[in-house]
């Protein structure tokens, strides 16, 4: 499959945030061991990730808008214009941990829509993208969803209230009802990936609350295009605004989301 422009403009822009991250994430499992502790520093190799995607991309699209994690909203140069939708360290909390688990996340929005995601992870060099109706791709090899139909067969990803974010006792709910139904329930740490790898058929399903537009921007479409099923657990096309997500292959999505809105009933 060749690669569209844009879907170019945001791997080069991926490969130049790429191996300043990858140095700071070497140098953060030295800083783990010092008194002063490494949250400055991550915080800082967050900003330096997104400067850098701003630069590369602007330079490429002058006249986008951009909805950035750190530096808020830029408007575009014009209403309609497109905007990316960017997360340059989604996984912060691995990072910090010396946890060789986070990605860079880049959507494309124009009219409401996304329109093409990539989701880059640097430590494995790993490339996942999508462009609405062209399919999702890891490099150049077709995305395609597994072909699990049954829920005693599934292993499914989540993400996990911590301190100050999330509704506790709404995952307790949903998790209690989800486990017996399962193989298996993984939590990794970074919202992206888990959204690629639904797309890549490493996971069968995920779902998550209090999730941010740049955590999901890019997976919603990959997934989606790799022939997957997105919904808010109302199975609504609210996942942006509610803040709530289940995603999975087309046999099983289903089936989750009824497990997911049962629980909270």
């Amino acid at each position: 499959m060749t690669q569209s422009a844009i879907i170019t403009v945001m791997e080069r822009a991926c490969r130049k945030a790429a191996p300043r991250l990858r140095r700071d994430f070497n140098e953060v499992a030295q800083l783990q061991v010092s008194k002063k502790g490494p949250a400055d520093f991550v915080s800082q190799a967050d900003k330096a990730a997104e400067r850098t995607l701003l630069e590369e991309l602007q330079r490429a699209r002058p006249g986008w808008g951009f909805l950035l994690e750190e530096g808020g909203e830029i408007a575009g140069e014009e209403e309609n214009s497109p905007r990316f939708i960017i997360d340059p360290l989604d996984g912060t909390s691995n990072f910090l941990h010396g946890i060789p688990h986070f990605a860079i996340s880049i959507g494309v929005e124009h009219l409401g829509t996304i329109v093409a995601g990539m989701i880059y992870q640097p430590l494995t060099d790993e490339s996942f993208w999508a462009e609405r109706g062209r399919g999702a791709w890891l490099q150049n090899a077709r995305l395609r969803v597994s072909g699990r139909r049954d829920m005693d067969e599934a292993l499914l990803a989540t993400g996990i209230p911590y301190k100050g974010h999330g509704k506790q006792d709404e995952f307790e709910k949903i998790l209690s009802h989800v486990i017996p139904e399962v193989a298996g329930v993984r939590r990794f740490g970074a919202a992206s990936l888990d959204l690629a790898w639904v797309a890549a058929g490493r996971f069968d399903g995920f779902w998550e609350q209090g999730l941010e537009p740049w955590d999901v921007a890019a997976g919603i479409l990959i997934v989606r295009e790799a022939g997957g099923f997105v919904s808010d657990f109302r199975g609504g096309e609210k996942m942006i605004e509610r803040r709530e997500i289940v995603a999975a292959n087309d046999q099983l999505h289903s089936k989750l989301h009824r497990i997911v809105a049962g629980a909270l009933r």
